[in-house]
């Protein structure tokens, strides 16, 4: 089957993980995958490989999100080139977990250049011609880090607590069309996201057996893309702690406070 025979769709961040792999299984299913991230080794590589392995045709652009003056003329060279885009997928991330008073604030506003501010520019690069054509989908990686905060995470939880609220909102300013938008919460995912987020190593080794694969998280993204939907969580225990936090904070702040602290 190839269910996505045709359409175009951009993958932020997807010189590594779940990018990486989220292009090699649309371009499985017949999709044209066109890469961004900052690598253009790393890019030109994969893009070569999926090219051998599929018949898909993809494309690469350098891009670092946070330049929304670059990402403005980047997405402008898209459409020159391929046209309508069906699919964006804002995957292109990272976090740095430090107690906040120890946090360098060159850090915290790159975060939030990159989580935020970089997602929602690339969002509004695409959403007029979806707006025109009344058709597309948005996918944007948020994380569990956005629903159930814990300590040490004070700056990328506030990221991603921000592609949610964002995510939520736009869903609802677009509810009259045919347009999708989805956000997706992983928790931690064995990728190399950790070598920057987690530089002691202690979380790894703490979180290490609940750690989601890449492949995992990847493959479920791809069913969205078949199958939109509005929300997608992983794993559904650790959601169900998000739950519990919503409805009964304080008891959850004393309850699942020290068993979440694994930083």
């Amino acid at each position: 089957m190839r269910d996505l025979q045709g359409k175009n769709i951009i993958i932020t961040g997807a010189s590594s993980g779940i990018g990486e792999r989220l292009a090699e299984n649309a371009a499985r299913l017949g999709a044209r995958p066109i890469l961004i991230a900052r690598s253009e080794d790393k890019l030109k590589e994969i893009a070569a490989r999926i090219q051998k392995e599929t018949a898909a045709e993809p494309l690469y652009f350098v891009l670092d999100v946070s330049d929304l003056t670059m990402v403005h003329e980047v997405f402008t060279e898209i459409y020159i080139k391929v046209g309508f885009v069906d699919i964006l997928v804002n995957n292109a991330g990272f976090g740095i977990f430090e107690y906040l008073h120890e946090t360098n604030m060159q850090d915290m506003e790159r975060m939030f250049a990159v989580n935020v501010l970089g997602l929602i520019s690339c969002t509004k690069e695409v959403l007029p011609s979806m707006l025109q054509e009344n058709k597309g989908h948005i996918i944007n990686i948020a994380s569990q880090a956005g629903k159930l905060a814990t300590a040490k995470s004070s700056g990328y939880s506030a990221t991603k607590h921000a592609v949610l609220g964002f995510t939520n909102s736009l869903r609802m300013e677009v509810a009259k069309t045919a347009i999708n938008v989805s956000a997706v919460n992983p928790g931690p995912i064995d990728t190399n996201f950790f070598e920057i987020a987690d530089k002691s190593g202690n979380y790894v080794k703490n979180v290490q057996k609940f750690m989601l694969t890449t492949d995992y998280v990847a493959d479920r993204i791809t069913a969205m893309l078949l199958r939109p939907k509005r929300e997608l969580n992983l794993p559904g225990w650790m959601n169900a702690g998000s739950i519990l936090y919503s409805l009964f904070p304080r008891i959850a702040d004393r309850v699942m406070g020290g068993m979440l602290d694994k930083k």
